[in-house]
């Protein structure tokens, strides 16, 4: 059976890193992004079983990204879930109304990324 494939989007490359590290010391596939604009694209061409995703970036910040990544009948059921430093309540009630699973802090906690693969995996 093959790897399941995550896709990440960040636009700050330690943080994609990092996050990349993770995933993939956790057995999974990745693909990475590093803006909101690519993030779409990569997740219309290459269907990832879940996707990681910034919130603030040029071009398409990740809020964008994930309403037309969830308006897209070809997309609109993978689960992503929002890694960034915006953490408030407010934040996090934003993230749900956009289609996300959740929202994590950065930097990304390993468990936390590993419990939610799991999650939606």
């Amino acid at each position: 059976m093959a790897a399941k494939k995550i896709l990440i989007a960040d636009d700050t490359a330690a943080h994609l890193q990092q996050l990349k590290e993770i995933v993939v010391g956790a057995g999974f596939q990745v693909i990475t992004a590093t803006s909101g604009k690519e993030a779409v694209e990569r997740a219309l061409a290459d269907k990832p079983d879940m996707i990681f995703l910034d919130i603030v970036m040029d071009d398409l910040d990740g809020y964008g990204a994930c309403r037309e990544i969830t308006k897209n009948e070809d997309t609109k059921d993978i689960p992503i879930v929002f890694v960034s430093t915006k953490n408030q309540r407010a934040d996090k009630m934003w993230a749900e109304k956009q289609g996300a699973k959740a929202l994590l802090n950065k930097p990304a906690n390993e468990a936390e990324v590993v419990k939610h693969l799991g999650m939606f995996t």
